[in-house]
């Protein structure tokens, strides 16, 4: 048997939330809520598999946000959150583990502690976490009047990851979905209706179901607040001109008299703003990574090198908070090209134009710059990172 899975259950749409996604692939700092919510139960150390139920439309979404995960392969979801689970429970028969944990994708801030709880309660059968109720409950009828007062002391909001043995909880859908019974909003009640004792646990005020807008915002919040190590990087890059028909600056082709020579595309922004991240991470510059005497950066296009210190940031559970470029050239002039170049280096970074700066001036005709030599930008990365991040 294979110890512990969970069955992270992924398919709903969950377009309330708002952003155009579904909830569960929108961003909190930066990082999709699902790839928060799947490395949770990827790095416990009691957990052997995880196994993602996922809508079939979703699965582009999908592999960008759980990238280099340690993960089973997707499987498609039914018509219902219950039929979602009992593709992820039947996916995991040849592994057959002990105990299996469900868990919404939509709960990205399960923690180690609370997923340790739910293995220990869940080999007892069936248990799910619950918080106690600090409100006074009334039982009220179809006009609006209070019919009874509920006692808060036996009452519990119930969370997931709920746990289960797995043959068990295999069993119950089982005779669920003959019984042709769809309409079970969580597995602790399927297993209630099956029989099974259904066992309480701590858990965790903080393992919020992201449902609205307003709980995103709040997260969002909260991520950014969590990130209290603020660092700054500077850059710096010149290129000279050769022949040629136009420039890249910022990723964006520029019609030009001339060219720029370098052994990349020599994007003297990019370049900069590369040196800038990794400045801001005290990992070297852009030449230690990718040196100019390997022939297969040659004519490369700079995003990668920026995307490569990008991605080095959220290693580190990092977000970029801003990033600023001054180009200085006496021509091509940048202005028509200002909108363009800050929404190609945001859509590189994976933040929003509003936090990127783009400046660009001359050198009022004075050195190289003013001869019509060459151009050279500079630039400044602001990153956050958590306290103690490697």
């Amino acid at each position: 048997m294979a110890g512990v899975a969970a069955v992270v259950v992924a398919g709903g749409r969950g377009l309330r939330a708002g952003g155009g996604l579904p909830k569960q692939y929108r961003t909190i700092g930066g990082v999709p809520a699902i790839r928060k919510t799947l490395q949770a139960f990827a790095a416990h150390p009691e957990v052997t598999l995880v196994q993602p139920v996922i809508h079939p439309d979703d699965l582009r979404l999908f592999c960008d946000a759980a990238k280099d995960l340690a993960l089973c392969e997707p499987v498609p979801g039914g018509a219902t959150r219950q039929a979602s689970v009992f593709c992820g429970l039947k996916a995991l028969a040849a592994a057959a583990p002990e105990i299996v944990l469900v868990h919404d994708a939509a709960r990205p801030f399960a923690s180690p502690a609370l997923i340790s709880r739910a293995i220990d309660a869940g080999r007892a059968g069936a248990a799910i976490p619950g918080i106690a109720v600090s409100d006074t409950v009334k039982l009220v009828n179809d006009a609006g009047q209070v019919v009874e007062t509920l006692d808060r002391a036996r009452l519990r909001t119930v969370q997931t990851p709920q746990a289960f043995v797995y043959t068990a909880l295999l069993d119950a859908h089982g005779k669920a979905y003959a019984a042709g019974r769809d309409d079970f909003t969580d597995d602790a009640a399927l297993a209630e209706w099956a029989g099974m004792p259904v066992g309480v646990f701590a858990g965790d005020p903080a393992n919020i179901k992201l449902t609205t807008a307003e709980d995103f915002a709040r997260a969002e919040r909260d991520a950014v607040a969590s990130l209290a190590d603020v660092r700054t990087g500077n850059g710096y890059d010149v290129h000279a001109f050769t022949a040629g028909d136009h420039v890249w600056l910022g990723g964006v082709r520029i019609p030009h008299n001339y060219g720029v020579l370098g052994h990349s595309d020599a994007d003297v922004a990019l370049h900069a703003l590369v040196d800038a991240v990794l400045g801001a991470l005290a990992e070297g510059d852009i030449g230690t990574h990718f040196p100019p005497s390997d022939p297969q950066w040659r004519g490369a296009s700079s995003d990668r090198f920026l995307a490569f210190a990008v991605d080095r940031v959220r290693q580190r559970g990092g977000i970029i908070a801003h990033l600023d470029v001054t180009i200085v050239c006496e021509a091509p002039r940048i202005g028509p090209h200002r909108d363009a170049i800050r929404t190609r280096i945001a859509e590189i970074a994976g933040i929003t134009p509003d936090r990127v700066g783009l400046k660009a001036t001359t050198s009022e005709k004075l050195g190289f710059i003013g001869r019509r030599e060459g151009l050279v930008a500079t630039a400044t990365a602001t990153v956050r990172l958590p306290w103690g991040a490697p």
